[in-house]
């Protein structure tokens, strides 16, 4: 026991040491002037050490294959999805261009804080704002700030940035933080290598994969809470185990809590958005780089995949006490996304049950629902696991600077499922047969939704120019996963399979939680 307590002492003196060694300047260097984004929890060490926009002449010199990694990747096209501008845009136009700040201390940091984003015009954008999270984004966090912020919480960009030092002569020396020790001849010259621990994880994610209200601090986006309070994090298993790898390390990941080896980790930063990765292909495609067209439709497959391997559906039929089916059970596991499922803008995404039961014997319809109309959208009765904000008047809302509560929160968390159920209005007898039919389905948004956003595009942005795009197109849709069952009713009234008594109901979403938008 003893020398446990021992040990404690000294890992927790060295993460102190490590603590201190990174917070002060190297000797002799300038102190440099700490300026700060209020909404936006961002935070610059500013010096004469500038950011870096990635290019082949720089970071691809030294580091080409996490370059052509990072190119292409959700990080790279941060600022340039058109969903986001023209969210940002219409925030411009409700609240006034303070309110960007919260919004590109994430999207496009290193530009933020230099001052390159004060005009939304794409027109005049440098690369360094085109490239969003770029490397030296990431690379240049010296220091998280999470409690620190009005939340006391991970929030809206709750880090440091530091490029690099000024030094006493007037040289600048360039630092850049990794999660690997430095070694001699690191960065080859052109910038000094610390190693961060913090990098290894999650915790480096969570200042812009929590987004809170920029005034009220409700958590609108809560992906690093979803993990933080799942078996994932429980068995060390970071942000990066699963979406800096290739899909079957991702799978391993997440069924066994096997942290990848070194040489697995790659600069994918894949998720769920595969529709950015469909536009920027056609970009790629437009301006005639073939090379980088495949590296987005690689990353589009990518993306496709994990949300396939994401969930599983299972159909059971439940009887009443006569034996005559009565319900079916339609039960959604959330097999291996480490966070909800859905995660992020949940009250704009869109992941919904596909349901139709139909008698075998006569093939009349006895239940349909989430199916899409002729103008791309849903029916009323279709079950979504999404969120359903609303104001501090409780009136219905899904734009983000409106949003300061959830009526609705029907996500489902980490190895966790939820159970939806259908009933059956006319017993059908003895041997009756249904066949029940249950797919998910996902998209970014809806198509109401995206026309409403891809019609208020921020000058510069065009999507005729960008993606060959003559009108607002169909939002894409991923059949996530499906089933197909036939289920009997067996007439017997002693104690058939899953017997429920009448009046069960199961769990079912009431809608009108929130009062309609006036």
């Amino acid at each position: 026991m003893r020398h446990k307590y021992i040990g404690l002492a000294m890992g927790l003196a060295a993460g102190l040491l490590t603590v201190a060694t990174s917070g002060f300047a190297a000797e002799g260097a300038k102190q440099p002037e700490l300026l700060s984004f209020k909404p936006s929890n961002l935070q610059w060490e500013k010096t004469k050490a500038d950011f870096v926009a990635p290019s082949i002449s720089t970071c691809a010199g030294c580091h080409p294959k996490q370059y052509e990694e990072w190119q292409g990747s959700m990080h790279s096209m941060a600022f340039q999805d058109p969903v986001y501008l023209g969210e940002l845009n219409l925030a411009i136009k409700a609240v006034g261009k303070e309110i960007t700040k919260q919004c590109e201390g994430c999207h496009t940091p290193a530009a933020f804080v230099k001052g390159e984003t004060a005009e939304l015009d794409f027109n005049n954008l440098s690369p360094l704002a085109k490239a969003g999270v770029s490397c030296d984004v990431c690379h240049s966090i010296k220091r998280l700030t999470h409690w620190e912020t009005p939340s006391h919480e991970p929030e809206n960009g709750s880090f440091v940035l530091s490029p690099g030092r000024e030094n006493a002569d007037g040289s600048v020396t360039r630092t850049k933080y990794g999660p690997f020790p430095n070694y001699e001849g690191c960065g080859g010259g052109f910038h000094e290598c610390v190693e961060s621990p913090k990098h290894l994880t999650a915790e480096l994610c969570a200042g812009c994969h929590h987004v809170y209200h920029y005034d009220k601090h409700f958590p609108y986006e809560f992906t690093y809470g979803e993990w933080k309070k799942s078996l994932y994090a429980l068995n060390g298993i970071q942000c990066q185990d699963c979406h800096m790898v290739d899909i079957d390390t991702f799978k391993r990941s997440a069924d066994e809590f096997i942290k990848p080896k070194r040489s697995e980790y790659h600069h994918y930063f894949n998720g769920a958005n595969f529709l950015m990765y469909f536009l920027g292909k056609l970009k790629a495609e437009k301006e005639g780089d073939e090379k980088l067209a495949a590296n987005l439709q690689q990353k589009y497959e990518m993306a496709v995949q994990r949300l396939q391997a994401a969930a599983e559906i299972e159909i059971d039929p439940m009887y009443n006490k006569e034996g005559d089916l009565y319900k079916i059970r339609v039960r959604v596991h959330n097999r291996r996304a480490g966070h909800n499922l859905p995660t992020s803008l949940t009250a704009v995404r869109e992941m919904w049950l596909e349901v139709k039961i139909t008698d075998k014997k006569t093939g009349k319809v006895l239940i349909q629902s989430g199916y899409l109309d002729e103008k791309g959208e849903l029916d009323g009765n279709t079950h979504v696991f999404n969120t359903e904000g609303t104001d501090m008047h409780e009136v219905f809302q899904i734009d983000p600077w409106k949003v300061v509560s959830y009526a609705k929160h029907g996500l489902i968390p980490p190895k966790g499922y939820r159970d939806i159920v259908y009933t059956i209005l006319y017993p059908q007898g003895k041997g009756h047969e249904l066949e029940v039919h249950a797919k998910l389905r996902f998209r970014q948004a809806s198509q109401k939704v995206a026309e409403k956003l891809l019609t208020n595009l921020p000058d510069g942005v065009d999507l005729n120019e960008w993606y060959g795009l003559t009108e607002i197109p169909a939002v894409p849709v991923v059949d996530m996963t499906e089933q197909n069952v036939t289920v009997k009713s067996t007439g017997e009234p002693s104690n058939p399979p899953n017997v429920v008594d009448k009046l069960t109901t199961g769990w079912s979403h009431v809608p009108g939680a929130a009062k309609e938008k006036k």
